[in-house]
């Protein structure tokens, strides 16, 4: 595998924490996306119990706390990412219902059917789409929700410059109906799928980017790792403009029965 096909993975955790920490978003997406999920998925109330796993910093939760009720949970790997979280919470004065916590996506501190709606943007393919339906549904009331974003491919057929680089990076990777079926097989009904427009990974995820990734250069000058890094985060939007008819972000809604 060439360096600028290496997955972020292989990086240093504390190195992509640092880096992404400055974004508000560490993936693809918008509020405009985020509230279009949203819209599909019934009023929730005060004692309503939300759950948004792999949250990052919370860019996504904040703008969920601010147009739904209830209590939100959000849950990241990253300590760092964590304390962002709690911080930007308490600014905008939502610690009384927004809490972040540390802990993993195979391991939910949560009790059997607890949660009415569970959410992840962009980060379900940390523990594998398949896998995350079928463990997390538990977690869920019946006639609760699941709410996630997943990368997946637009067309049958795809150039192998990019069915190479995404099936290295994520091999769960798979087209929207194939997707929608593994929904389904889960034990929900779909309520809803769409893919999240263009500029969630232009204008909300890689322009961000540009100014960070200076910086970051200027910082750690000579540091080989670094340089390697920001060359993997361009060649990844390289690839974006080159082939986004052929994949994107898609979002799955669904809602768990008896």
């Amino acid at each position: 595998m060439s360096n600028e096909n290496k997955s972020i993975h292989e990086f240093d955790f504390n190195l992509i924490c640092e880096y992404f920490s400055n974004i508000e978003r560490q993936g693809p997406g918008s509020p405009e996306a985020t509230l279009q999920a949203l819209s599909f998925i019934d009023p929730l109330n005060p004692q309503s119990q939300i759950a948004d796993l792999g949250c990052g910093t919370g860019g996504q939760t904040r703008i969920l706390a601010q147009h739904t009720q209830g209590q939100i949970t959000g849950m990241d790997l990253f300590p760092y990412f964590i304390d962002l979280f709690n911080r930007k919470a308490a600014g905008l004065n939502l610690q009384d219902r927004v809490k972040g916590i540390v802990g993993s996506m195979d391991d939910l501190p949560f009790r059997e059917e607890e949660l009415d709606l569970i959410w992840s943007e962009g980060a379900i393919y940390n523990i594998g789409f398949q896998r995350g339906l079928n463990e997390w549904r538990k977690f869920i009331k019946t006639g609760g929700y699941i709410a996630v974003s997943e990368v997946s491919w637009f067309t049958g057929e795809r150039p192998s410059e990019i069915q190479d680089f995404w099936t290295d990076a994520y091999p769960e990777i798979d087209t929207i109906p194939n997707k929608i079926a593994q929904v389904q097989k889960a034990g929900y009904i779909l309520v809803a799928s769409f893919i999240i427009p263009e500029d969630c990974w232009t204008d909300h995820f890689y322009s961000p980017q540009v100014k960070v990734q200076e910086a970051f250069l200027k910082k750690y000058n000579g540091n080989q790792t670094v340089e390697e890094f920001i060359r993997n985060q361009r060649h990844e939007a390289q690839l974006y403009s080159k082939y986004k008819e052929y994949y994107g972000y898609v979002f799955y809604i669904g809602k768990k029965i008896g």
